[in-house]
């Protein structure tokens, strides 16, 4: 007796949720201009280095003879990839099936994917477009029952950050738990115009009596890379994506291992003349650091991290003679480079990434005070 009949099955549920939402709703994603999760592993990841993992897990439904006839599947997907030729856990909503909610996931692949991430020290990369398995109403109507979140799961998210890279890219509208997700990683991402991040969406701010507002009032890409819950805003996802690869490119797979050197191709012999006049000799007078970080680094090295948000210190990661770094300067133009509040917040954040993950760091200082 064979097991072809199960093996046929399972070709079947693969099938199925290669179809994610339905085609309707595939169309409806692509018309707000955004990609499909499947596609956006294809753009991220090296060219057929995805492995999935829990590709067959969601709600079957079946004919009076036991015949499977459908599949809604999980809108969670991850699995392992290569990025750069290096190892990686990628993950990603799938906002075709249910707008990412919880009721409409498999609790426990996400776990696993959490858990994956820590186990194996692998840099994890979310794709989040949707709740991010949070809570909603639909969970209360399947459950019978209101609970108390226990966020289960979220020790590991935490305890990943301090040892393997974790970024985070906010691709659609990202609310609740979704939210948390993006805003708890080394590194994040937000698509201008198509996405939007917010702890509760414009429904439920209405219901709450507190007036009607709609998504880009209550999450706009300007509002989180201003207030530094979110690192950067691009116009693109392709562009989020880029920014996910150049950001690994400075850091070790994990915390055992050191930051890959690049072959540099900046002569070590290399000296810019502006250096001799860029600085004034009227101490009331700015200048642009930012070329002379350009200057003093490989060329076209520097990485800047967070440049909308306590914008008198300049934060970032830049290589020397092919070696990563991590590199902060004060800013004149900004509060004469003082140091502000926002400003020492986003420096915290550079150094415990740069001691977690072995860095040097290298200060360019023109501090007033």
């Amino acid at each position: 007796m064979s097991w072809e009949s199960e093996i046929n099955e399972l070709r079947q549920r693969e099938a199925f949720a290669e179809e994610l939402g339905g085609a309707d709703k595939v169309e409806r994603q692509h018309h707000f201009g955004k990609l499909t999760i499947r596609e956006r592993i294809d753009e991220i990841a090296d060219q057929h280095s995805f492995h999935e993992i829990g590709k067959t897990a969601g709600v079957a439904e079946y004919d009076d003879d036991g015949n499977l006839v459908g599949l809604t599947p999980s809108n969670f997907l991850f699995g392992l990839a290569r990025i750069a030729d290096r190892p990686v856990l990628l993950s990603g909503d799938d906002f075709t099936v249910r707008g990412g909610s919880a009721d409409a996931t498999i609790p426990g692949k996400r776990d696993a994917a959490e858990g994956m991430a820590l186990e194996l020290k692998l840099p994890h990369i979310r794709l989040v477009d949707g709740m991010g398995g949070g809570g909603s109403v639909k969970t209360i109507e399947m459950a019978g029952r209101t609970y108390i979140p226990q966020l289960k799961g979220w020790e590991t998210i935490v305890s990943h950050l301090a040892v393997a890279p974790s970024v985070s890219l906010a691709l659609g509208s990202v609310a609740g738990i979704g939210a948390a997700r993006v805003a708890t990683s080394h590194y994040s991402v937000i698509v201008r115009e198509s996405a939007q991040m917010m702890i509760a969406g414009p429904a439920l701010v209405e219901q709450a009596q507190l007036g009607d507002h709609g998504k880009e009032e209550l999450g706009h890409a300007n509002i989180h890379t201003a207030n530094g819950a979110i690192d950067d805003a691009v116009d693109s996802e392709l562009e989020a994506f880029q920014r996910a690869k150049d950001f690994l490119s400075y850091l070790p797979s994990n915390v055992d291992e050191l930051a890959p050197r690049l072959t540099p191709t900046d002569p070590v012999e290399r000296k810019d003349e502006s250096l001799l006049s860029i600085v004034p000799r009227e101490p009331r007078r700015v200048y642009q650091m930012r070329q002379i970080i350009d200057s003093v680094f490989d060329l076209d090295s520097f990485f800047e991290i967070g440049c909308s948000w306590g914008k008198s210190i300049i934060t970032g990661f830049a290589r020397l003679n092919g070696f990563p770094v991590a590199v902060f300067a004060e800013d004149p133009y900004q509060y004469g480079g003082g140091w502000t509040a926002d400003g020492c917040r986003k420096l915290i954040r550079l150094l415990d990434t740069a001691s977690t993950f072995h860095l040097p760091v290298v200060h360019l200082e023109d501090c007033p005070g």
